[in-house]
């Protein structure tokens, strides 16, 4: 007699041992995929986090704007010059001689009005400078007009004189450098020229002062020497009939490097123009020597 199997249990023992195998693929299947998932998830944070946190930082803390003035070098000189102030009158009518008179430097305190002022102050950047020079010399003083047809004259001068010149540097090498530049010099005169009755003719006043402006063209060269002395030469000039027929300076130091941040300087300088006013001619010239010092900013 064949024996007889129990197709049923057989079939399910089958069926259970299949459902336990897919259970446990399933069960590792998960512990797989879960640390995945919270390692994604850990790495996504920990990538972002960071990021936000830069991000509300740098609304909460920006960074310090830089200052319009950081690699600017700021040259400060005052200066003390005490020329040789001269002073002609040449009056357009032709019955009216002309007229002249000479401050020397000695002379100059006794004929001053007022407290002098004279400065400059140059700003760099690279090969680019900007000079401002200011100087107000209140000055008054008698002339000479030979006595015959005017019995003696006096002049009274408030002279404020201001250049603005910017400057480029064509020539940069280690012991010397060349400046060419253009700018502007305002002249204000204030004050008149009186001419005190003579012999033949009544006092005349010929002005009571005035104001313009020139346009300027300038170059400076520097010497380096060694242990640190050098020399400095400046020119420029100008009018052009602009404001003044001519208008020109030229200035010669030499200098000295005390330290890092001040230099001296001592040399000549000779400040000129003529100009029209309305009733005669007016010729400047003043020439003595300059000393000055510069300190570095």
């Amino acid at each position: 007699m064949r024996p007889i199997h129990d197709f049923t249990c057989d079939r399910g023992s089958r069926n259970g041992a299949t459902l336990a195998r897919v259970i446990a693929i399933v069960a590792l299947t998960g512990l797989a995929v879960q640390p995945a998932r919270a390692q994604i998830t850990f790495d996504q944070y920990s990538l972002r986090a960071p990021t936000t946190q830069l991000a509300q930082a740098s609304v909460d803390q920006p960074a310090p704007a830089r200052s319009p003035f950081a690699g600017i070098e700021v040259l400060a000189t005052p200066y003390l010059w005490v020329p040789w102030t001269s002073v002609g009158v040449n009056p357009s009518n032709s019955r009216i001689p002309s007229a002249s008179g000479t401050v020397d430097p000695g002379q100059l305190f006794s004929h001053l009005t007022w407290v002098p002022f004279m400065g400059e102050v140059e700003f760099r950047e690279g090969p680019y400078g900007v000079i401002l020079d200011y100087m107000h010399a209140p000055l008054k003083a008698g002339i000479n007009t030979s006595g015959i047809l005017f019995g003696g004259a006096g002049v009274g001068l408030g002279i404020d004189m201001g250049t603005a010149m910017f400057l480029y540097r064509a020539v940069a090498q280690p012991d010397q450098y060349v400046d060419v530049g253009a700018g502007v010099r305002a002249w204000g005169l204030e004050g008149n020229l009186s001419l005190n009755q003579g012999l033949l003719l009544p006092a005349f006043n010929v002005s009571n002062g005035t104001a313009w402006a020139d346009p300027l063209i300038a170059a400076r060269f520097h010497r380096d020497f060694g242990n640190g002395w050098g020399a400095t030469a400046y020119g420029d000039v100008g009018g052009f009939g602009v404001g003044a027929h001519i208008d020109w300076q030229v200035i010669g130091t030499i200098d000295y490097q005390a330290n890092s941040w001040i230099d001296l300087h001592g040399g000549f300088r000779s400040l000129n123009f003529s100009y029209s006013l309305p009733r005669s001619g007016l010729d400047v010239n003043m020439n003595g020597p300059i000393l000055a010092a510069t300190f570095h900013f």
